[in-house]
């Protein structure tokens, strides 16, 4: 059972890795690298900052620090627990993938990209959703295209990107609630 999951996963991989093209190479190389949303990360400070204040804005920037620094952490744990390797270093894939990532990494399951990603879209997305209804779709839209960039660029299975929006996806709650119980217990007196 799971190895027929695994080859249909390759199967898929294979698939939507060929729809690329060197016409869209840099352009994907710039989705996927984690510098390019800072100013994305700024405005939705920016946004926290105008709807909550400066107190609350200090609780969040602790809380999405927490955040990133537990999904990524516990997606290093995945990785070396379950040692799936990454596409791009599979020797029987190398010569049918369009890999262009600057690197491979050696382990691939679950993708860290799409799990922080993912948890920040959330995460801000509930924040800021009674003040910008629309956001969240907005900013889940765009944790989906970095996620996708990954199997663009060759180094993520499209399980791994499933489950790391999962686990995103969760953990974003998870740190949403975080944030309002800290907002009533030291903001909000």
């Amino acid at each position: 059972m799971i190895e027929q999951l695994l080859n249909y996963d390759t199967k898929l991989f294979l698939f939507l890795n060929s729809l690329g093209s060197e016409t869209w190479d840099y352009l994907w190389l710039v989705i996927t690298n984690k510098l390019t949303f800072i100013p994305l990360y700024a405005i939705l400070l920016f946004l926290l900052y105008k709807k909550y204040g400066l107190k609350s804005l200090l609780v969040f920037v602790v809380v999405v620090a927490l955040m990133i620094t537990f999904t990524d952490q516990i997606t290093n744990v995945f990785k070396r627990g379950f040692q799936r390797s990454r596409p791009c270093g599979e020797a029987d894939l190398i010569d049918q993938i369009r890999f262009i990532a600057v690197r491979c990494g050696k382990y691939g399951f679950f993708s860290g990209h799409s799990s922080n990603s993912m948890a920040a879209a959330v995460f801000a997305g509930l924040m800021l959703k009674t003040y910008y209804k629309n956001l969240i779709f907005i900013l889940l839209f765009w944790s989906a295209i970095v996620a996708y960039s990954r199997i663009y660029i060759g180094v993520h299975y499209p399980l791994d990107i499933v489950c790391g929006l999962t686990f995103g996806a969760i953990s974003g709650f998870l740190f949403y609630k975080l944030s309002h119980y800290l907002l009533k217990r030291f903001v909000n007196d």
